[in-house]
């Protein structure tokens, strides 16, 4: 006879319903939504605001709309590495903005893009894009952009040659501008730029008894001076310290844009300070070559 094979009942299996994932702008103020939808929902009036100003300022040769769509791979980095941040309290009523902005370069053609965002409290991050788009044109975004720059690449980047009390401390746009440019036509074999605050003492000697000034008006109408003196006594031969400022034309008050050391004294003296007169000159055997390195010298400058 043969044995009845037994079916088990099979047990009833519950499942816990899965937790709707929460859309969270910022957990500190309540702004939690269900769905991205509700949070666009949320914003919609600033999203609406920036559109229309930026609909108003787009002009016919900047990019299309099926160009920005090719470029918005870009939006992850101008939010995690942005070039400049800036802050404005005062756009809307009731909520800042935060304007990430960065530069790319396609086939050796500059284009910027930017993304105006919400800021997380909790996270000091954005958590909301309002708008993003990429330009050509970089004078939309000066128009486009308002409130305070609180954070910015290039002042980020010139601090290892700031010294307390000079303008590129502070960030001023002239001084950093002249800064990059000395740096980019200085030679590799140079005092390195990390350096620089080992020789910082030099600076008030260098400016209460230099061995050289000099002045040069630039196509701006600042009036640079550079004080030069050496210090054959150092351990370094050759060392040389400069200081670069500007005199006001009123009072003839001097600014102190940077200083730094360098090696090669006939190369970055003139791509410091360009052909201006001399004030005061220790040797006049100095061969001071050609005004090319200067003028690229101060392009620059006038380029940041």
């Amino acid at each position: 006879m043969k044995k009845k094979l037994s079916v088990s009942k099979k047990k009833k299996v519950t499942t816990k319903a899965k937790p709707k994932i929460k859309i969270v702008i910022d957990n500190e103020k309540g702004l939690v939504f269900n769905k991205e939808s509700d949070a666009i929902k949320h914003f919609k009036a600033y999203i609406d605001q920036l559109e229309e100003e930026y609909r108003n300022l787009r002009g016919p040769q900047d990019f299309t709309d099926e160009e920005q769509l090719d470029r918005e791979e870009y939006l992850e980095d101008v939010l995690d590495e942005p070039d400049q941040i800036w802050y404005d309290e005062k756009k809307f009523k009731d909520q800042p903005v935060y304007y990430f902005v960065k530069s790319f370069t396609e086939k050796e053609q500059v284009l910027f893009y930017l993304a105006a965002a919400y800021m997380s409290s909790d996270e000091n991050s954005p958590t909301f894009v309002f708008i993003h788009f990429p330009t050509r044109d970089e004078k939309l975004l000066e128009k486009f952009i308002s409130g305070e720059l609180i954070f910015d690449i290039t002042y980020e980047s010139v601090q290892d040659g700031a010294i307390e009390g000079d303008a590129l401390k502070e960030g001023d746009p002239l001084s950093m501008g002249l800064y990059i440019a000395m740096l980019k036509l200085r030679s590799d074999k140079d005092i390195p730029e990390k350096e620089f605050h080992r020789y910082a003492h030099f600076r008030e000697e260098t400016i209460e008894s230099p061995d050289e000034i000099w002045r040069k008006h630039d196509l701006l109408g600042n009036t640079l001076v550079a004080f030069i003196k050496e210090f054959p006594e150092e351990e370094i031969s050759d060392l040389t310290y400069i200081v670069v400022t500007q005199e006001e034309t009123d009072n003839h008050v001097h600014s102190l844009h940077f200083s730094f050391p360098f090696l090669q004294w006939i190369a970055i003296f003139w791509t410091a300070i360009g052909r201006g007169r001399i004030y005061k000159r220790r040797k006049s055997s100095k061969n001071l070559a050609t005004s090319v390195t200067s003028d690229k010298f101060f392009q620059g400058a006038r380029r940041r």
